[in-house]
């Protein structure tokens, strides 16, 4: 049933924390410093410590000595097999397989969660660890209730869901071949302030509204059609429903939750199948005190007060219910309870969400034409994810959780798992620890179930707080001195007598004796906190808590503290350590390893944006924060985040427009406009171009009331947006290329029709010429004389008519 990979890591996790707290820095034996004089005492100290039974052990020695570590204890001589030293330990008592379908012929014996019992036997302070698996099964039956608000304002409602049985069964079947359909309706509560208690308002609460003159009587709640799988009756009443009207703004709702979810028999509530609560309203609740504004004082006793008409009859009488008592019945009859509102209702019933477990918010359409989508998507949405809840917790045993969800990484501190496809088995590992002893004969159990589901795992803890050797303790025994009781190695003295075998009797005192009352040479007797007697140091009372010690060294209040409170309050203080319960590290026990809260609705630890410190998320992106640092309208990855849910929800397309997260991760509100108010300067300006080469521009803020609002074009622009880069570029090239060609045939064209001109222009010379070609008028004769002188006179005679 344990991975070695698990185990392995386990019994790393707890080597490591063991070595730490029973060896603190200052090397303190937390055993041998401690003031067990007895063996059920020694076993309190921490878990890792054991006693010695043997008589002949330790003597000479402080009685303390006999509470050291095992290995110790035998080093010094201790027979192995007188040593006590129990376990913690779990034993499986019923271990069915996972079931694969929930239909068929075994749908009664459909299995969810494995193992269905254990049983746990708990040392105080040694934490064991059981492990459960948990699978969604195919085809699983669905209870579905709804629940409807039938004041004035959702006439349009009405109207809308009136064949809604019909559209319902035929998407709802596409999910399980089991499902059945029931109906209710709500007003509030008959009588003033809530509602109009004239005598003429008695029968008709319209009286004198003129836009709508005629309506039922003002009525707490009435179960109008119990679950069913005949569709057509379900049709059939709810178009006999007519509208009513209160006073008041807030609605009567969490008063027909609670009955909705308690008549279990009237309603029709199959143990075998998932219960889906779906409550419909256009306004808030009435919550628990508003009754006190009639004169109802009487708190909500949470049991069912339907009469004979199937309607609530102690709605004058008691108190709207809390919402704590609301998710304590939704949780008891595994109601998942999903709210349908309107729009400006969202963040209010989100709110409620984080309150009662198992719940869940969709968004509603102002005239219910969404209400089949959302009821289908919200199914989904449960259906894709596991929570543990645990029952009837003891408030003295510790526990912690590790989920493996999907994709196999071990989740610390973590107990569900999100984005699970029906069939998928997750498993959690479940550390319990006892922090204390409850009386003799106490044991103790409690359930850990998923929410939602009827499959639990029921544990039954077992202490162990007494050692064996107590069983043969002896009275008055000679070993004592006659004046104690002989109990596993050590003498319990009567009140008056002191010492290892009671031989001393209070107030004597002897200078050999005043040695062994100090830690060491030059340090105070008793370290200044009590008195030598006997060889034993008597610790003094304190206001403060319990001194004690071999020398009155430890004490129980010398702790770190939280806001004034020691250990924070999740711990114990043991000589000066805080000794953290399970869950809790710290030097004052004040930080929390659970991690659930830091986990985003996309699963990621602290949306990826910080780190889960403390249990609570610490932003580390700039501009980052809400709970889980869901929101940072300047993180680089916001306007991607945001437009993922831009593109599903008013375009159904991108990556989530198929994915039955969509619904579940884009709760943001959703604004469409025609234009953009681009000086807005709380808003982040989102620019992303879609498929078909559009520009889709919208603006991401968070408003006062912390919800996210993105405000959208209605229709993306097609024809205003800027070209690619390369067709740019590619245009630029092909017009200096055609600029090029262009002017070369130009240059061409231009040298052609001169070449033609000039050769024209000599043809028609050539055909006017008066000459034969024989004889050319431009042709002279060549004439050629020479006269060579070969004699002159270099010296004195004339040169061509010069002188030289």
């Amino acid at each position: 049933m344990w991975s070695p990979g698990a185990l392995a890591w386990s019994a790393a996790l707890c080597c490591v924390l063991l070595e730490t707290s029973v060896r603190p820095a200052r090397g303190l034996n937390l055993c041998m410093s401690g003031s067990a004089t007895s063996c059920e005492e020694c076993l309190l100290i921490h878990p890792k410590c054991a006693w010695c039974a043997q008589e002949e052990f330790g003597r000479g020695r402080s009685l303390p000595s006999r509470c050291d570590f095992g290995q110790n204890l035998q080093r010094r001589g201790c027979d192995a097999r007188l040593i006590e030293f129990p376990t913690s330990s779990v034993s499986v008592l019923e271990n069915r397989p996972l079931s694969s379908k929930g239909s068929g012929s075994a749908q009664y014996d459909v299995v969810q969660i494995t193992p269905q019992k254990i049983s746990v036997s708990l040392r105080p302070g040694d934490q064991t660890w059981f492990e459960l698996q948990v699978r969604q099964v195919e085809d699983y039956p669905v209870d579905l209730y709804y629940l409807m608000d039938l004041s004035l304002s959702m006439k349009d409602d009405l109207d809308t869901i009136r064949n809604l049985g019909t559209k319902l069964a035929l998407e709802m079947g596409k999910l399980t071949s089991n499902f059945r359909l029931g109906f209710g309706s709500f007003v509030d509560k008959n009588m003033s302030p809530f509602s109009y208690t004239a005598p003429k308002y008695q029968e008709n609460p319209c009286n004198g509204y003129k836009l709508f003159p005629n309506c039922v009587p003002t009525f707490g709640f009435r179960h109008i059609v119990s679950l069913t799988d005949k569709v057509d009756r379900f049709n059939e009443e709810v178009q006999k429903q007519m509208v009513s009207r209160n006073r008041d703004a807030p609605e009567g709702g969490f008063d027909a939750i609670l009955q909705a979810a308690v008549c279990k028999e009237e309603i029709g509530w199959r143990k075998e199948a998932y219960h889906l609560l779906v409550f419909a309203t256009d306004d808030v609740p009435h919550l628990a005190l508003d009754g006190r504004l009639g004169g109802l004082v009487r708190p909500h006793d949470g049991q069912c007060h339907l009469d004979g008409h199937n309607e609530y009859s102690a709605s004058t009488e008691m108190d709207y219910p809390s919402l704590a008592l609301l998710g304590e019945k939704l949780a008891e009859n595994n109601i998942f309870l999903i709210f349908a509102v309107t729009k400006r209702l969202y963040v209010i019933y989100k709110n409620f969400t984080a309150l009662i477990p198992g719940t869940t918010v969709e968004i509603l359409d102002p005239d219910s034409k969404n209400v089949i989508q959302l009821i289908v998507a919200a199914y989904n949405n449960i259906r894709s994810k596991v929570e543990l809840s645990v029952w009837d917790h003891p408030e003295d045993i510790g526990l912690s959780f590790t989920a493996t969800c999907q994709d196999g990484e071990p989740l610390p501190g973590l107990r569900k798992c999100a984005d699970l496809k029906i069939g998928d088995t997750v498993s959690f590992n479940v550390s319990v620890e006892a922090r204390s002893c409850p009386p003799r004969g106490a044991d103790r159990s409690f359930t850990i179930k998923p929410v939602g589901f009827k499959d639990r795992l029921e544990v039954a803890v077992e202490y162990q707080c007494d050692c064996g050797c107590s069983r043969t303790a002896q009275s008055n025994s000679s070993t004592c001195s006659s004046t104690g009781t002989y109990n596993c190695g050590t003498c319990h003295c009567e009140p008056g007598y002191l010492g290892a075998r009671c031989e001393c009797q209070e107030g004597e005192a002897s200078s050999g004796y005043f040695s062994a009352c100090r830690e060491a040479e030059g340090k105070q007797m008793c370290s200044g906190r009590g008195e030598c007697s006997c060889n034993q140091c008597l610790c003094y009372e304190s206001e403060f808590g319990k001194i004690y010690g071999s020398y009155c060294e430890c004490d129980d209040f010398s702790c770190a503290r939280h806001k004034g409170v020691l250990c924070s309050g999740h711990g114990e203080c043991h000589c000066g350590q805080c000794k953290c319960h399970a869950g809790r590290v710290g030097d004052n026990c004040n930080c929390s390893t659970e991690t659930a809260a830091c986990v985003a609705d996309d699963g990621q630890m602290c949306s990826g944006r910080g780190a889960c410190v403390c249990g609570r998320c610490r932003c580390a992106e700039p501009g980052a924060f809400g709970d889980t640092c869901e929101k940072c309208p300047t993180c680089p990855d916001a306007c991607g985040t945001k437009r993922e849910c831009i593109e599903c929800r008013l375009f159904s397309s991108g990556r989530l427009a198929d994915n039955q997260t969509c619904q579940r991760l884009c709760k943001d509100e959703i604004i469409t406009a025609e234009a953009l108010d681009a000086e807005d300067p709380g808003a982040v300006l989102c620019v992303y171009k879609t498929d078909s080469d559009c520009v889709m521009k919208f603006t991401y803020s968070e408003h006062a009331s912390g919800q996210s609002v993105l405000t959208a074009l209605k229709e993306p622009e097609c024809g205003g947006g800027g070209p690619e880069a390369s067709t740019v570029l590619l245009a630029v090239v092909g017009s200096i290329l055609l600029v090029g060609v262009v002017l070369l045939a130009a240059w061409k064209l231009v040298i052609t029709a001169h070449d033609r001109r000039e050769f024209a222009r000599f043809q028609s010379a050539r055909s006017r010429a008066r000459y034969e070609m024989a004889s050319n008028p431009l042709y002279k004769q060549p004439v050629s004389t020479h006269f060579v002188e070969t004699d002159f006179d270099m010296y004195g005679k004339s040169f061509n008519g010069g002188v030289h």
